[in-house]
């Protein structure tokens, strides 16, 4: 049997293989962002489907933060309960869970939220850049917010979080000098830009102890100009290994140019697009690293894994189609994942009626 099905931990958590749902924005969350039925049922649904570890959807630490309608919430206690049935119901099928913890600072959803959006700093041609700066003491806020949504997550009975690092979100626009233009202690130098986030972590490893998996996603470039490049982003994955952070999960690129979910992977070379930077920050890193972007295929997986690249592979829109897709692979059906890659499934997500496979639902295939 493949090596990807060989079982793995991450700071005592136990995987059992080496494929990961990455976080993916559903839709389904009440509009107060309360777990509803509809996401338990997925949840289970790729619990059964045999990938290793879930990540739910970016979920927000503070309702300010929300960049999406129907986007699921930590921001205070009156959550728990729906995420703790959510929780027990995947564990009843002996699949780990994350949460992925998320603010969305420049890309706040103003019609979602009802209130201006906080800023790093003025970025002028971005989502969002008519919105405030935030004050240091403000920034504190949202540090000690990132902090008790993971004590809520661990009392919710998820396994491990994940700090949203990517795509141009709050924490992305920290680390990036396209977002961040501050002078003060959390602008300037790499580490500086760092500091938001090695704050968070450590906020959320007083709250949730030593032996709680904390990962982060982290974007390899963000692909616009003047944002971080991958030697820069190198340099703060270093910082945050040093700090504790358990693994990172590497992507790249902002929801502003789209690049982060890129179309028409038809072939191994487009598979896996991330993969040469994954292979400079595995060299460099001892904690796991985890890829995602454009994986569709179990041999390439295997390839990458095999040559160092990563040690986990991430998917969110091939489970979109197959939630089913892992376990199919390890019963010995290697065919590719069946997804396109065309991004029909955000059209009824931003219809409100939350995310689904078009071509799967309707039988209609556009190529």
């Amino acid at each position: 049997m493949s090596k990807l099905f060989q079982a793995t931990s991450i700071n005592g958590l136990k995987l059992a293989n080496r494929f990961v749902r990455s976080a993916t924005w559903e839709g389904l969350a009440a509009g107060d962002g309360t777990c509803t039925g509809a996401l338990k049922d997925l949840y289970v649904q790729l619990a059964k489907g045999g990938v290793g570890l879930i990540i739910t959807s970016h979920t927000y630490v503070r309702r300010d933060g929300m960049g999406s309608p129907r986007q699921m919430g930590l921001s205070d206690d009156t959550f728990l309960q729906g995420l703790r049935e959510m929780t027990d119901a995947v564990h009843r099928h002996n699949c780990p869970v994350a949460v992925e913890l998320s603010h969305a600072g420049i890309l706040s959803n103003e019609k979602v939220t009802g209130v201006t959006p906080l800023l790093v700093s003025k970025a002028d041609g971005y989502v969002g850049s008519g919105g405030r700066v935030m004050s240091s003491d403000e920034i504190q806020e949202i540090i000690e917010a990132f902090g008790q949504a993971a004590r809520r997550a661990k009392e919710a009975g998820f396994d491990a979080v994940q700090i949203h690092g990517a795509h141009g979100f709050l924490v992305n626009q920290f680390l990036s000098p396209a977002f961040n233009k501050r002078s003060d202690l959390y602008g300037g130098s790499t580490i500086n830009r760092a500091r938001a986030v090695v704050e968070i972590i450590a906020k959320m490893r007083h709250n949730v102890g030593r032996n709680y998996p904390i990962l982060i996603k982290l974007n390899s470039e963000d692909v616009i100009d003047g944002g971080l490049t991958v030697d820069e982003s190198l340099k703060a994955a270093l910082i945050l290994e040093e700090v504790g952070i358990d693994a990172i999960e590497l992507s790249g690129g902002t929801v502003v140019t789209g690049d982060h979910c890129r179309k028409d992977v038809t072939s191994e070379e487009k598979e896996a697009y991330w993969r040469e930077a994954a292979k400079r920050f595995k060299q460099s890193l001892k904690i796991p690293l985890i890829l995602v972007g454009g994986i569709r295929s179990l041999q390439l997986s295997e390839k990458l894994y095999m040559e160092g690249y990563a040690d986990y592979f991430a998917m969110s829109r091939p489970l979109i189609r197959e939630p089913g897709l892992v376990a199919r692979w390890a019963a010995g059906d290697e065919r590719k994942a069946a997804c396109l890659s065309d991004n029909l499934c955000r059209g009824p997500l931003l219809d409100g009626g939350g995310i689904y496979c078009v071509v799967e639902k309707t039988g209609s295939d556009p190529r």
